[in-house]
């Protein structure tokens, strides 16, 4: 488009600041520039197809639809996130357990690995969704990044709930 610009104000240029047309009438440059602007903006482009004013309105379409498409998606995800997501409840102290998921140093079969390592005292929280947590006697310290879907709280196991596991497990092999 640029190019077509540049070779139209060449050749309209080409007659000199003043010409007389075929009545025999003199012009001059800027009584024909609003002609020459109305022939660039109704002349079909090759590159596009259309006309450059019909073509500005096209794209102007375009970017509100692409405007609104993106709005539509972030409302949709926030609102799929707001409805599904809990902030967790953890206080400094608490125990926790730390999941192995993303713990790539583990080695072995991912099946066999356990789920959750013992359990770890949460020392400080930085933010909503992010904690640090005491890793052994030596003070050494973990990172924890978003507890919600790493950590869960531990259950503690009383002797009798220890021993209905047992004997329903017994049962279900069959030896009564």
């Amino acid at each position: 488009m640029i190019q077509t610009l540049e070779d139209m104000i060449r050749r309209f240029c080409a007659y000199g600041l003043q010409f007389k047309d075929s009545d025999g009438f003199t012009h001059d440059l800027c009584t024909l520039i609003p002609s020459l602007e109305l022939t660039y903006k109704t002349s079909v482009h090759f590159s596009t197809g259309q006309t450059p004013d019909i073509f500005k309105i096209m794209l102007e379409k375009v970017k509100h639809h692409a405007k609104k498409s993106m709005n539509d998606a972030f409302n949709y995800s926030k609102h799929r996130w707001d409805k599904s997501h809990k902030v967790p409840d953890f206080k400094v102290a608490d125990l926790v357990l730390v999941s192995t998921l993303n713990f790539n140093n583990i080695k072995g079969p991912k099946k066999l690995k356990d789920s959750y390592v013992r359990t770890f005292v949460i020392v400080a929280l930085h933010g909503i969704n992010a904690g640090q947590v005491e890793l052994s006697a030596e003070k050494e310290f973990l990172p924890l990044r978003n507890p919600t879907p790493l950590t869960v709280p531990p259950v503690e196991q009383n002797e009798d709930r220890k021993i209905k596991k047992f004997i329903k497990k017994w049962r279900l092999r069959g030896k009564n």
